[in-house]
């Protein structure tokens, strides 16, 4: 049997105190909606469907690159109105798998683990006992067959004893389904129709609901405000540190990291307290990041030291390479072996050849700068005319002094001297000390201004 899988995303989540849909709010730089995206499609899901509701616009905008199709709930009318929205698209013999868009945790394996359970008109439900399940639908048992479900607020006191609850997730052959969806009513002080009840409709068939358990409780905490976001954040997190830690990699402090998306790190690699990363990150072995930098879809070769509180954006950083400290790398820039970029230089767009180096306040920006070149403190390459940008190439073994501005498009050649407070708006010849000062002079008894 092939699978399908709907997702409910229909809330409005008014909880959250936010203009946006609930399942839009990110945890881990993704909104919550994503993850059980990408997690639906880690399963080999041939058809995902994605139920939507309050906010469908946005939520249609900003999720426009998931390969779903989208199906409307109108008037939010329960579990099991959302789930009929969809569940019509699905061919009869086809698993439908069923989860929510604010349950962003739950685990591929969780789930193959309840698909495989599905065989004819079973269903496989997904339960979990927790400490305190207040507020929760009970999982009511005669011996080890589950007859029922039965809401907190309509559970004797006997029930409510019960710790096995309900998580709302579940997998049915499609036609199935759709067969008690057509008999679920609205007969309840909300005037609702709830999915749960499709339970008590296959136990009167004769059917067999079989139970599975996530590893962990969290898998199927649904987000309803702020703190649980952040509850959910950091368990996240650490779940992604102890994987480093196990893999080799040494942090600071496992509370403050910040990973927001994908963390590549090679063994013996270091990383401080409260970086960021963001997107793909590629760490090769050795490197060490200092506290606070933030990289985003970079990859750093082995045996680099990154200082602190450096941003590093859509770069190549070569091995054997400083950054830093209070650097910014823009997107475009290669930093090529042993080269250093040093405090408040800022590059972009620029390739730095091997062993040279641009050690303090300097912008570099549309570059090309060969080996063995040294950039001297408050060199700026003027690369944008208001209107147009514009190439600046610095070529093997070239000094250029302090203080200097490059008027791009302009060529310093290979081994010539730049002296400082130069403005170069000419090519440079190899070899050639090239400088653009006014001669110095002194005003004998000048005088400085005063205060009126």
């Amino acid at each position: 049997m092939s699978l399908s899988v709907i997702i409910l995303a229909a809330g409005a989540g008014t909880r959250m105190r936010s203009l946006k849909p609930k399942v839009l709010h990110e945890l881990a730089g993704l909104p919550m909606v994503e993850h059980v995206y990408n997690t639906s499609r880690a399963l080999g899901a041939k058809q995902v469907q994605v139920v939507y509701g309050h906010g469908g616009d946005l939520l249609k905008e900003q999720c426009q690159h998931f390969n779903v199709e989208w199906a409307l709930q109108d008037k939010q009318s329960g579990t099991a109105h959302a789930v009929q929205q969809a569940s019509p698209n699905i061919s009869d013999d086809d698993v439908a798998l069923i989860l929510y868009g604010d349950v962003p945790l739950i685990k591929a394996e969780t789930l193959d683990a309840l698909v495989e359970n599905v065989s004819g008109n079973n269903i496989s439900l997904l339960t979990v006992n927790l400490d305190d399940p207040t507020g929760y639908g009970r999982i009511v048992r005669e011996g080890k067959k589950v007859v029922a479900i039965v809401e907190h607020k309509d559970a004797s006191a006997e029930v409510k004893t019960i710790q096995e609850v309900n998580t709302g997730i579940l997998a049915v052959r499609a036609g199935y389904l759709n067969e008690c969806l057509s008999k679920v009513g609205n007969n309840n002080v909300q005037g609702e129709y709830y999915l749960t009840d499709i339970i008590a409709l296959a136990v009167s068939d004769g059917n067999e609901v079989v139970t599975t358990q996530p590893e962990h409780s969290f898998e199927v905490e649904g987000v309803n405000d702020r703190k649980q976001l952040s509850r959910l954040e950091r368990i996240h997190q650490r779940e992604i540190a102890e994987k480093l830690l196990t893999d080799g990699i040494a942090l600071a402090d496992p509370e403050r990291l910040d990973v927001r998306g994908e963390l590549n790190a090679g063994n013996d690699s270091y990383i401080d307290i409260n970086c960021v990363f963001i997107g793909e990150v590629n760490l090769g072995t050795n490197v060490n990041v200092g506290a606070g930098c933030v990289i985003k879809n970079s990859t750093i070769a082995c045996d680099c030291i990154i200082k602190p509180y450096s941003v590093i954006e859509d770069a190549v950083i070569d091995k054997k390479t400083e950054v830093g400290p209070f650097a910014r790398v823009r997107p475009g820039t290669h930093l090529k072996e042993n080269s250093r970029v040093g405090n408040f230089v800022e590059i972009k767009n620029t390739e730095l050849g091997e062993n040279s180096k641009a050690s303090h306040l300097s912008y570099l920006g549309d570059s090309e700068i060969g080996k063995d070149v040294n950039i001297g403190a408050g060199t700026i390459t003027c690369n944008y005319d208001g209107a147009n940008k514009f190439k600046t190439i610095i070529k093997d073994g070239a000094f250029i002094g302090s203080d200097t501005q490059l008027v791009a498009p302009v060529t310093v050649g290979k081994n010539a001297t730049v002296g400082a407070g130069s403005t170069i708006t000419k090519d440079v010849e190899d070899e050639a000390l090239t400088l653009s000062r006014s001669p110095q002079k002194s005003i004998k008894g000048w005088q400085r201004p005063k205060k009126k």
